[in-house]
């Protein structure tokens, strides 16, 4: 009996409207167009607006699209997977609200935090529940609203991150394609570097904590840019390595687009020319979990069943790994 793989059968992203531009930037903070572009590749990024839009609106657009064009029926849908950060509230689950809003009436469903990370943890957790011959159909969803815990007076951040996401249907195979191998890791020293200082248990909300900004994200750039391009392209090096893959043998890298400079070093330790980098981080910045579900969506036109993907992370935690995975259909 051959072995069940989790294969990609879908995928869908969603992206608000109100586009926030390098230039609108500079009047909110000291910085300029060529200032962002140098240090990081953004141009633009997306920003959720309005009032009661959390990131489940990111994941019902999302889920919805990728029903609709798969022709998935939702109450068919037996798990769905949130990956995110930015969840709509601490309970329900940002999954449930997604789950309820598109009909999946028999999944169940939870999230799952791991920062940058958290869609390649999400994936790799999904694929399991296929393998082992139990379920079908799991969506899994990676998306943030970041504008919702980002000081837009801290040039360190601000500049960074974006809103937005995507998802992917799972569902069985037995030709070896789908999600064929993961190399996940977590290092909780790296709390100082980058974190969110209030909000949760350890210092619920005061009014002291919030006229200090401290449900905002702080980051220190330069620590965790050292251990991200270190530890983001060691990993995605390790797993070619361990499947015994060269770099004429990846048709895409499909690395989380949190900074040009870390996706090059990436590329660069990997072998892979530029050609096969999936980047669209000019267009979105870091969305978070919902970077390399977005790179998908914008590639999908470009993918072709068997291609060998390898796609990359690293977050908050830290938190960093690497999915190897065959392209599960034609575009």
């Amino acid at each position: 009996m051959s072995k069940i793989t989790a294969a990609i059968k879908g995928i869908h992203g969603w992206v608000p409207d109100y586009i926030l531009t390098n230039e609108e930037l500079t009047t909110m903070v000291d910085t300029s167009d060529e200032w962002i572009t140098t240090r990081t590749g953004i141009k633009e990024r997306r920003i959720l607006k309005g009032q009661d839009q959390g990131t489940s609106v990111i994941g019902v657009h999302a889920v919805k699209g990728l029903l609709e064009k798969t022709g998935t029926r939702a109450e068919d849908i037996d798990l769905i997977i949130c990956a995110t950060t930015t969840p709509d509230m601490l309970f329900p689950a940002t999954a449930n609200i997604i789950a309820n809003q598109v009909g999946a009436v028999n999944a169940f469903s939870y999230d799952l935090q791991a920062a940058c990370s958290g869609f390649l943890y999400a994936l790799s957790t999904g694929a399991q529940f296929i393998e082992t011959g139990k379920y079908q159909k799991i969506i899994v969803v990676g998306a943030d609203k970041m504008s919702s815990i980002i000081d837009y007076e801290d040039r360190t951040t601000c500049i960074i991150f974006g809103d937005g996401g995507g998802a992917v249907l799972l569902e069985p195979s037995k030709e070896g394609y789908g999600v064929l191998d993961s190399i996940l890791r977590s290092d909780g020293s790296g709390e100082p570097h980058l974190h969110m200082k209030a909000g949760g248990s350890r210092r619920p909300a005061t009014h002291q904590t919030i006229e200090e900004k401290q449900h905002f994200v702080y980051q220190e750039g330069a620590a965790v840019f050292k251990f991200a391009v270190i530890n983001m392209a060691d990993v995605s090096a390790e797993i070619m390595e361990k499947n015994n893959l060269k770099p004429e043998d990846v048709s895409w890298l499909v690395p989380h687009q949190a900074n040009k400079r870390i996706i090059d070093a990436t590329a660069n330790r990997m072998g892979i020319t530029n050609g096969k980098v999936m980047l669209n981080i000019h267009r979105y910045g870091n969305t978070t979990s919902g970077t390399i579900p977005l790179c998908l969506f914008d590639y999908e036109s470009n993918l072709k069943k068997g291609d060998n993907l390898i796609l990359s992370a690293f977050g908050g935690g830290f938190t960093w790994g690497s999915v190897y995975l065959k392209w599960g259909y034609d575009t």
